[in-house]
């Protein structure tokens, strides 16, 4: 009985400390958010008025259509992530089934030198990029940012780990049948791997959408910034405009928590079942 207690006691206590962490964690984004639709004399007044006194729907509406519109920068963001994203889920898709499905000689060291390039920070890779897209001619384009994207060695590593705890009946079943390797991929492992799947595209779709380096230095032309980079121009434009640098960064971050939201289950359970084996 007094064990019990005891673990009910702990429970409670460990859940009230990561309610307090949490509370602190999501205090600055609500702050933002309320901010956001503050008058610029309200923005530091104390004690903070969580709720504004009026809300300024019309801090958004110059953000997005102003001198400096910010749905340009997302219609580029847009494209840019989710033609980068859908390329990353089938090359890292395809690689991860020849990984863990297709037997050939040297197949884990060819894994292992694969794995291997995670160790190399994309800073150092960012002179030779410049000079091969310069000589490409994709320079301050936005296949500078995409051909890079399309390929993602984590998101290989994730899938192949979630690939492997998949059952081989079904595969070895379909090539009873004359089924290959493509259909197999593509009509049994991808509609089975849907968690796996769905966490890359929520990490593959975090790092492209926040990508700030890249843009910077291989973009030049204001009209083909992203978010990340546009967001910095708006900030350095607007000055001391606080609710409408709070009005965008929210506008920024918005798709992020918007995907994680509706794919939260899926994302953790992809995660967890990934790393069964190894």
């Amino acid at each position: 009985m007094r064990t019990e207690v005891r673990n009910r006691t702990a429970k409670l206590l460990i859940t009230l400390i990561l309610l307090a962490a949490g509370i602190l964690m999501i205090l600055p984004f609500l702050w933002m958010l309320s901010t956001s639709f503050k008058r610029p004399l309200e923005v530091f007044h104390y004690p903070i008025q969580w709720i504004p006194p009026s809300f300024q729907f019309e801090n958004y509406k110059k953000v997005w259509l102003g001198s400096d519109p910010f749905w340009l920068y997302y219609w580029n963001s847009i494209k840019v992530t989710v033609t980068s994203v859908a390329g990353t889920v089938l090359i890292s898709s395809a690689a991860a089934y020849g990984f863990s499905r297709i037997s050939f000689r040297g197949r884990d060291a060819v894994f292992f030198l694969y794995l291997a390039t995670l160790m190399i920070p994309d800073q150092v890779t960012l002179i030779p990029r410049f000079i091969v897209f310069n000589y490409m001619g994709i320079y301050n384009t936005h296949w500078a940012l995409i051909l890079p994207g399309l390929f993602m060695v984590f998101g290989t590593f994730l899938l192949r780990q979630f690939y492997i705890t998949l059952p081989k009946d079904f595969s070895e079943a379909a090539f009873m049948e004359g089924a290959g390797h493509v259909r197999i991929w593509l009509q049994i492992i991808m509609p089975l791997a849907k968690p796996a799947l769905v966490s890359l595209i929520i990490l593959s779709f975090t790092q492209h959408w926040n990508d700030y380096l890249n843009p910077l230095v291989f973009l030049s032309d204001k009209k083909l910034y992203t978010v990340p980079v546009g967001l910095t121009n708006f900030i350095d434009d607007m000055g001391t405009e606080y609710s409408l640098m709070m009005a965008a960064s929210v506008s920024s971050i918005l798709p992020v928590i918007i995907l994680f939201l509706f794919g939260q289950k899926w994302f953790i359970q992809g995660v967890a079942s990934s790393g069964v084996k190894g």
